[in-house]
């Protein structure tokens, strides 16, 4: 079962472009090597998507806030800085421009900065076109909702509501607190998927990943205390070692 919003959905939404012509998406695709910077930019236009390219940290940081584009997607070796420390200044910034690392820095170590200082998704090269668009799409289904879309959000009795901030489960109102609030919308945005103490600390609390796992196991409690309550099956669970996930139990 996936999260789902009370609304129909978008004309034309997940096909290349909206039947009004529109594109799909504003894109600002940020890398210092020309011709995959051509190759990336002429892909995703062909694509549906509106792209503007930059070659550098400081281009791309002036062009997010200029034209405020829907998702980036960014190089991490950049020449005059990371594409981390781009990240982290964007994230200073308060808009909430998602982030696709598209970069043949393959490490583990690279993957999990690059979650943990504010990127949704992390792709290394060499790169299918095709992968990269299909993540694209998946980040900005996740992050930006139609202009269509009402504001609650449901995964199976769970619903939350965003404009009046209420939760409620097979249909009993449960009262929770702002983080508490932040923390179950953030899980109810991504569905069966296991999200890392990293990347709830870092979409949650805004922080960068260095040791504060003690937060995220506290609130992830106290939650299951109001969301699982006795004759109702859990829908919060563990992934021992790696982080947490809404899902329906096992059957």
């Amino acid at each position: 079962m996936q999260t789902r919003r009370t609304a129909s959905p978008a004309p034309g939404r997940g096909s290349a472009e909206r039947q009004n012509g529109e594109p799909e998406a504003r894109l600002l695709v940020v890398e210092d090597e020309a011709n995959i910077r051509e190759l990336l930019a002429t892909s995703l236009r062909f694509a549906g998507f509106e792209v503007e390219v930059a070659a550098t940290g400081a281009d791309a940081i002036a062009a997010a806030a200029r034209n405020h584009p829907d998702l980036c997607v960014l190089d991490v070796m950049l020449p005059d800085m990371d594409g981390f420390t781009v990240t982290r200044r964007l994230r200073e910034s308060g808009r909430p421009l998602p982030i696709v690392f598209v970069t043949a820095r393959d490490s583990v170590e690279d993957k999990v900065k690059g979650l943990t200082v504010g990127g949704d998704d992390y792709v290394t090269k060499p790169f299918s076109l095709e992968e990269v668009v299909a993540r694209i799409r998946a980040v900005l289904r996740r992050t930006r909702p139609s202009e269509d879309e009402g504001s609650a959000i449901t995964f199976e009795d769970l619903t939350l509501d965003d404009d009046s901030h209420e939760v409620r489960r097979a249909g009993r109102t449960i009262e929770v607190s702002p983080t508490e609030f932040k923390l179950l919308r953030y899980l109810m945005l991504n569905p069966n998927r296991v999200l890392s103490k990293a990347q709830i600390l870092d979409h949650v609390w805004d922080y960068d990943f260095r040791g504060e796992a003690g937060i995220v196991e506290s609130y992830i409690s106290y939650l299951r205390r109001k969301i699982d309550t006795e004759g109702l099956p859990p829908l919060i669970h563990t992934k021992r070692g790696v982080g947490y996930v809404l899902r329906l139990p096992p059957s």
